[in-house]
């Protein structure tokens, strides 16, 4: 039986919550049953605003569009058609880069410009500003740790175009007695904030495989995690803080709201042109704008603030440090195609799942002319991954439900990111075949790897990115230990 892409699976996840939202009527009144059609009939129409949007694309293209979610291998003999990826460190005049100068100066902006027309589309320049307004500041224990939360809302100027309004939505928690400022991680995600993504329960009459439907999976299923404290209270262990995105916030997740969020304001409510920036590239933007917040809250060291994601997110999170050079450092979380995944290689999700109305806004109208034709794109995934050097970045993918995702595809872009590093004088991965047994933990470069042998989930590799940051990141006193005195 294939296995849904992991993608899917986050689909399938956020459709469950609106169904239970649906049932659930107002103020603990009793669920009514006719909530679900109207929910339904919503989906619907967003699908079909999407599949218009995305045959308008192709037809500017000239291209077929592609409707059905393509099959998966899961044949590694079949998984390398492409196997000459573009060169990182050759420009396009032929010429080779030997030293950094000319990686910054020429190199990088070749590669930076070719991502940006083609695969995730060009970031407005002159954007609006971002008013931020801290709404409640409150005091609580998460475990043993106390903290302190902010609520943040980064109100966009619309002034220009007052039918649309966005309002970023983000939760800032810092130990409440740290010792000075303290390193920051942002973890974009749904408007669920925190722990670990639910997952969906197969979809009544469902598929697996086919979009909206969980996958049927065997009995057997490991955990969505460890067990053990979650991500916020190990971070909060080492003395560190947290940050949530809302990333529907600032755009929405679907074609058909590519009019309205923050692309919409941008073009005034009017369809994307063929190189405008997806939603990835628009939820990078929320992060940025989200750093600016951060680099006035004398809480934060806004030096050591870094960015996490998982699965479409985890896209993100890879195109936030690309186009940030701010960000210190990446967690980037089964990210598959779309993200740290070659996308030259046939293996789970290929290329042209991502061009499929469920999928394609999140990258630039352009992408859509590369379906079927994969070593047409004058780029590939490692050399996105080297857009983030020197900074270190962790990538991490699952086995079990996690296939779609490609661990050996994304270990493969980390491994040829590695002469970029080492010509900015970091460490690669420092191995070239990817380890037999999962849970090996390659984190003595600044490109690392892990697969873990669990599911489609974050909670897995939490642990092993902090000993992994630990590396970069200023040593501060952990909450509830005892602070130094003066000459200890």
């Amino acid at each position: 039986m294939r296995r849904v892409s992991p993608c899917l699976f986050c689909q399938a996840a956020m459709a469950a919550v609106l169904v239970v939202a649906a049932h659930s009527g107002a103020q603990g009144q009793a669920a009514r049953p006719t909530a679900l059609p109207a929910q339904s009939a919503v989906q619907s129409q967003i699908a079909a605003e999407s599949e218009a949007d995305m045959k308008r694309l192709c037809a500017l293209l000239n291209v077929e569009p592609l409707l059905v979610r393509p099959p998966y291998n899961y044949d590694e003999s079949k998984a390398n058609p492409y196997p000459q990826l573009p060169d990182a460190l050759v420009l396009k005049n032929g010429h080779k880069v030997t030293n950094a100068k000319t990686w910054w100066t020429k190199r990088r902006p070749e590669i930076l410009e070719d991502f940006e027309r083609e695969v995730y589309g060009r970031t407005p320049k002159n954007l609006p500003k971002v008013n931020w307004e801290v709404t409640s500041t409150s005091q609580g224990v998460n475990g043993d740790f106390p903290i302190v939360t902010k609520v943040l809302v980064g109100h966009v100027d619309n002034s220009a175009y007052p039918q649309i309004s966005v309002n970023i939505q983000v939760t800032l928690t810092t130990p409440l007695k740290a010792v000075g400022p303290v390193p920051v991680m942002i973890q974009l995600g749904p408007g669920g904030f925190g722990g670990p993504r639910p997952m969906a329960a197969p979809a009544a009459g469902g598929v697996a495989g086919q979009p909206g439907a969980a996958a049927v999976q065997p009995a057997g299923r490991p955990p969505m995690g460890p067990g053990g404290p979650g991500w916020q209270q190990q971070l909060l262990a080492k003395g560190w803080g947290y940050a949530t995105l809302n990333t529907g916030s600032v755009q929405a997740d679907n074609g058909a709201g590519l009019t309205s969020g923050i692309i919409g304001l941008a073009n005034k409510g009017q369809p994307r042109k063929l190189d405008d920036w997806g939603v990835l590239s628009a939820w990078a933007w929320g992060a940025s704008r989200l750093l600016d917040y951060l680099e006035t809250d004398p809480a934060v060291n806004a030096k050591e603030v870094g960015v996490e994601g998982h699965s479409r997110w985890g896209k993100a999170t890879l195109v936030t440090m690309a186009l940030d050079q701010r960000f210190a450092i990446a967690y980037v979380s089964s990210s598959g195609e779309g993200g740290a995944r070659l996308h030259r290689r046939n293996f789970g999700e290929p290329l042209d799942a991502v061009t499929i109305p469920g999928e394609y806004h999140w990258m630039a109208g352009n992408f859509l002319k590369y379906t079927h034709h994969w070593n047409d794109l004058p780029v590939d995934s490692h050399e996105l991954i080297a857009l983030c050097a020197p900074r270190p970045v962790f990538i991490t993918g699952g086995t079990w439900d996690d296939r779609g995702a490609d661990a050996k595809g994304m270990f493969m872009a980390a491994a040829a990111a590695g002469p970029v590093s080492k010509l900015m004088g970091k460490k690669d991965l420092g191995v070239v075949e990817m380890p037999a047994v999962p849970n090996t933990a390659l984190i003595d470069g600044d490109v690392a790897f892990r697969q873990h042998d669990g599911g489609h989930s974050d909670a897995y590799d939490w642990p092993t990115f902090i000993q992994f940051a630990s590396k970069y990141f200023a040593a501060t006193t952990p909450v509830g230990a005892a602070t130094p005195k003066p000459g200890e």
